[in-house]
């Protein structure tokens, strides 16, 4: 791509629209927390940011204005998989076209493929240079929440996952530059929409440096306090984790285990709990506010990352480390990148339980008795994360692609 110094120098604003099926009014996961922290960083840098998004139950309003973004809802309807469709597309080409009247927008970078694919659609967007956000691949997702389908509804979940694959494909083929916050999901787009490597760029997620800090000297954090957030959904391992915990509770392990995070598998999670007698030592906190975030990071004394499946990046590992608190995760997508470049021996050998609780028990015991060592360790944890994961880098980069491709259009 070239770049236009004359026309998009480096104090050159741009008018830029994020297209997601996700909203930054409510925070609930790194889609929202990524989509949060580059439209509202770019517009405190001086560009003019829009976010055309679906409306959502939690929306009082059609449109928001958020730390200086604009945020556009449009409706849709969730009776079935293709009402919801149909409404998803004509809904949101018309909220497109409404916005465009209004404002001249010189770059559209997408999040999510169901927004992306109607915009895509639209001759009125033809000539506007376009950037695609991969966070992961939307069919597996989609595959990974839907795996326990009953016979009945097979064809129907076969035909969904076509059907987002379809989607996404076309609109990662409209786009000039494909951003991605690992090199796994970089080899996930190339395998399964033979994406060219030199289209896509990696750009790690990150941390807020400022927010996610060490604790203060009167709140030291616990050693034997373990903790992890998550959706709880199946990809995610939570299972594998409580049935560690109960490996741990065997070996005589003081360990506490406190699980933050809401979803469908909170139930069986409940349930296991109970059949495997960990109630006093394994809690399920629900969702956890950012205030309260902040606190399970800086107080735990190590966070577990579970994960079995689709792991694109992991904000929640360099958040943890930004407080100072070390991370135990599965050897599985962007959490093997993170923490091989930190020290591979904090990656479990596998995803299964046994390995899970050999590496806490392992670590556990040679820092409880060496406080030393352990503040050492936490030191180590922020200022890794200082160097390689602040936002400050991650938006610097997202805005040089973002200027290279609005330089570029009629070129």
């Amino acid at each position: 791509m070239c770049y236009n110094n004359e026309k998009y120098g480096e104090k050159k604003t741009l008018n830029i629209l994020f297209v997601a099926d996700v909203s930054i009014h409510n925070i609930i996961g790194g889609a929202e927390r990524v989509l949060w922290e580059q439209t509202t960083r770019l517009a405190r840098r001086g560009h003019q940011v829009h976010i055309l998004t679906r409306r959502l139950p939690t929306h009082a309003a059609d449109h928001g204005h958020i730390h200086n973004v604009q945020e556009w809802r449009y409706d849709v309807n969730n009776s079935n998989d293709i009402t919801f469709l149909v409404s998803s597309i004509t809904h949101c080409q018309k909220l497109f076209k409404e916005i465009s009247k209004k404002t001249s927008f010189e770059l559209i970078n997408f999040h999510q493929p169901f927004s992306a694919f109607a915009v895509n659609l639209l001759y009125e967007s033809k000539n506007i240079p376009k950037v695609y956000t991969c966070h992961s691949l939307s069919f597996e997702e989609y595959q990974t929440r839907h795996a326990n389908n009953s016979l009945l509804k097979a064809p129907f979940f076969h035909l969904n996952v076509i059907l987002r694959k379809c989607l996404e494909k076309f609109s990662l083929a409209q786009s000039q530059k494909i951003i991605v916050l690992s090199g796994f999901t970089r080899d996930k787009l190339m395998n399964a929409h033979n994406v060219p490597r030199e289209k896509i760029m990696i750009i790690p997620g990150a941390a807020d440096l400022e927010y996610f800090r060490p604790p203060p000297d009167h709140t030291p954090p616990d050693p034997s306090v373990l903790f992890t957030v998550r959706n709880l959904v199946p990809r995610m391992g939570l299972e594998n984790l409580v049935k560690a915990m109960s490996f741990l509770q065997k070996k005589g392990a003081s360990l506490k285990l406190i699980i933050g995070g809401d979803g469908e598998l909170k139930e069986r999670l409940q349930q296991l709990i109970q059949e495997l007698n960990l109630q006093s030592i394994v809690t399920l906190c629900g969702f956890l506010s950012k205030e309260n975030l902040l606190r399970h990071y800086q107080t735990a004394g190590f966070f577990i990352l579970p994960t079995v499946a689709l792991e694109g990046f992991g904000l929640v590992t360099v958040e943890a480390m930004a407080c100072g608190t070390p991370v135990l995760g599965t050897p599985i997508g962007g959490t093997k990148e993170i923490l091989n470049k930190f020290d591979p021996g904090f990656l479990f050998k596998d995803t299964s339980p046994e390995s899970m609780a050999e590496l806490i028990w392992e670590k556990h015991k040679y820092y409880r008795d060496r406080g030393q060592a352990y503040q050492e360790l936490r030191q180590k944890c922020r200022k890794f994360v200082v160097e390689n994961y602040s936002w400050d880098i991650n938006i610097k980069q997202t805005e040089k692609v973002f200027r290279e491709c609005a330089g570029s259009a009629g070129k």
